[in-house]
């Protein structure tokens, strides 16, 4: 069952520019997976294949959720007492289950460590909110139901850089097969009700506003998509195959696109 919950947070001290990246952010996340389960914790971070879970870069709230790209680099720090936001998807119930815990004994204030920074958790959205979109949840089979088997426009915004692995290099390019074929490689992992055969053939790019997008750390840099782009199925396909392309569009928010997604990287939503 995938979820997509949404931590409001507040830090105590300034947060600098280099802790907010998403190592940092993968490291948060851990901490909080060994505070009710060690054991997990530790396996989450030696686990080297697609991940259950993903996350963003950490925002600051100002005034409005509804930007739809999110910011990934800081130049400056985040100050003392800023209101802040971080999602956390998770895309199998055993996580979810192990996590209950830590929403459920949430102590806002009990300080969490994001590098030198202390911060507080204050609230965490589970649900559908109007001035929230990335807060939601879904069984597998509701998504697969709710899909509908008769539009054929798919609209996206890949809200932070999107970069695909092909062979030994990355290509930002979202097209129709590396998007889609992302989102099915993590639907049949983990719905436990895969598509076993699913043709994109009709699937074509019918509009696109898009650029790249550099993030950097102190290692290496990360060449990505982000914008907008549209698919519209064509011709003659069957309605369960329409059914399952819409299916996937609608998994996209919870389980992203690409490389690095638990450091923030590859958000999209369909809108």
């Amino acid at each position: 069952m995938p979820y997509s919950l949404v931590l409001n947070l507040v830090p105590i001290s300034p947060i600098p520019p280099g802790y907010l990246q998403g190592k940092h952010f993968h490291a948060l996340f851990l901490n909080l997976v060994s505070s009710v389960d060690r054991d997990l914790g530790t396996y989450l971070h030696d686990q080297q294949a697609d991940k259950a879970f993903s996350l963003s870069p950490l925002q600051v709230k100002k005034g409005s959720y509804r930007n739809d790209f999110l910011q990934c680099e800081h130049r400056q720090p985040i100050p003392a007492s800023a209101p802040c936001w971080w999602r956390i998807s998770l895309l199998d119930d055993v996580l979810f289950g192990h996590l209950n815990q830590l929403w459920l004994n949430l102590n806002p204030e009990h300080p969490w460590h994001l590098g030198p920074a202390d911060l507080f958790i204050t609230s965490i959205l589970g649900t559908p909110q109007s001035t929230q979109p990335w807060a939601n949840f879904s069984t597998y089979a509701e998504l697969y139901e709710n899909a509908s088997d008769e539009a054929r426009q798919i609209d996206f915004v890949l809200c932070t850089p999107a970069a695909f692995r092909q062979m030994h290099y990355d290509c930002a390019l979202p097209t129709r097969d590396l998007v889609f074929n992302s989102l099915l490689r993590r639907w049949n992992q983990y719905s436990g009700m895969p598509f076993e055969e699913i043709s994109l053939d009709s699937v074509f790019p019918s509009f696109f506003d898009i650029h790249t997008e550099i993030v950097k750390d102190a290692r290496s840099k990360f060449i990505g998509c982000v914008g907008t782009i549209s698919f519209r199925i064509f011709g003659d396909v069957e309605p369960q195959t329409i059914k399952q392309i819409n299916t996937l569009a609608d998994f996209a928010m919870y389980c992203g696109i690409g490389r690095k997604t638990p450091m923030g990287m590859g958000m999209l939503r369909r809108i």
